[in-house]
């Protein structure tokens, strides 16, 4: 008798999964797949199971370095991988992509999708830990993604360029996926907001995100007599070496450069408030935050950088800036500040970006095409 194929996603967190995972997952078991999900669970875990999808907890921490923990890590995942026997494994972002592609091996398992979403602070810091982590990081993925029956999904050319021309993976096993996707109905333009420009900041608070520079570009524009509000929306993430503490944020605060909002857990809120979106991080794969706001209709400043130069065309719709800088970022943000008919033009065409190239329907059928040639093949 024949069954269904079954298929493992391994992510590190449920609130990742929900937020980039879940819509593609509810697509695979429409085609047929049984899904599980193996992921450390805090908040979501009733949403996962509510949609139909088979649910493992993990104890794995995405920014854990204990040895000890770790080893510990893999050897679970090796037995739910043992355990259940997939047809097919889907990993998400580096750490699941490294222990999954172990645990596939030792498991026998036939076939593997691993997805990074940018090559991330090992490759655009300049600090020691991350000097130190690159020739591991890349012996490990020559390693373990070249294996037969794997395929990796990347989410802009340039880190396929990076990877290939490092000789870290073949470029056949090379898909191209811009992004996980978003709800294009959900993500819609409203009426736009009345009083003082409302720039937001959108991100963890991590220092390659950009925040200092977005937060002296305010202090710029506040001292040049600029009446607009600056927000910062998002949290500290203590696990990351290059975190925002909260000290500082709370100095910012008090001295009246920026509003500091938190974490928001519909960011559809958000953006309704805001007239302007800007992101100056150092790289990123495809910045679902830039993608949102596209979608509802906003003008974006962001960095000339690999993923953020993928939702934004410079005079299309925003303005790109060199990455590491404050002058070049408060003069983008102050043009567009003092020009409403030009943000309305340029988040016009963010919004027609946004439904023609990364809408959710085309990341679902792209990636469930990839599932099937993977299948067949």
């Amino acid at each position: 008798m024949n069954r269904n194929p079954r298929l493992l996603y391994l992510v590190t967190e449920d609130f990742y999964f929900c937020s980039h995972r879940l819509p593609l997952a509810v697509a695979a078991r429409g085609e047929g797949f049984d899904v599980t999900v193996a992921t450390r669970v805090q908040r979501h875990g009733d949403q996962i199971r509510a949609a139909g999808l088979d649910l493992v907890p993990l104890r794995l921490d995405r920014h854990g370095h204990n040895p000890l923990r770790e080893l510990a890590a893999l050897c679970e995942i090796i037995g739910i991988y043992r355990r259940l026997r997939p047809d097919l494994a889907h990993h998400v972002a580096i750490k699941p992509v490294l222990y999954g592609s172990v645990a596939a091996r030792l498991a026998g398992t036939p076939l593997v999708v691993n997805a990074i979403a940018g090559l991330g602070y090992v490759t655009s810091s300049n600090d020691l830990r991350a000097r130190l982590l690159r020739p591991a990081i890349s012996a490990a993925y020559r390693l373990l993604v070249n294996r037969n029956g794997s395929r990796l999904i990347v989410q802009n050319p340039d880190d396929i360029e990076a990877l290939t021309q490092r000789h870290i993976i073949d470029r056949e096993r090379v898909t191209l996926i811009r992004g996980s996707g978003i709800d294009t109905q959900q993500f819609s333009p409203t009426m736009a907001q009345k009083g003082p420009c409302l720039v937001v900041f959108a991100a963890r608070l991590v220092r390659d995100k950009g925040v200092v520079e977005f937060v002296e570009a305010a202090r710029l524009l506040r001292a040049r007599g600029v009446n607009a509000r600056f927000a910062l929306v998002g949290e500290p993430d203590p696990s990351h070496p290059a975190q925002i503490a909260g000290s500082e944020l709370e100095r910012w605060r008090g001295e009246g450069v920026i509003e500091y909002w938190g974490w928001h857990e519909d960011m559809r809120e958000v953006y309704r408030q805001a007239h302007l979106v800007c992101l100056p991080s150092y790289r990123e794969g495809l910045p679902k935050a830039l993608i949102e706001a596209a979608a509802c209709g906003l003008p974006i400043v962001t960095c000339d950088v690999p993923g953020c130069r993928e939702v934004v065309r410079d005079g299309d719709n925003g303005l790109l800036v060199p990455p590491r800088t404050v002058e070049p970022l408060a003069q983008a943000l102050g043009r567009l500040i003092d020009d409403a008919d030009l943000r309305a033009r340029m988040g016009m065409r963010s919004r027609e970006r946004a439904v023609a190239e990364f809408s959710i329907e085309r990341v679902v059928a792209d990636t469930l095409a990839l599932y099937r040639a993977a299948l067949s093949g």
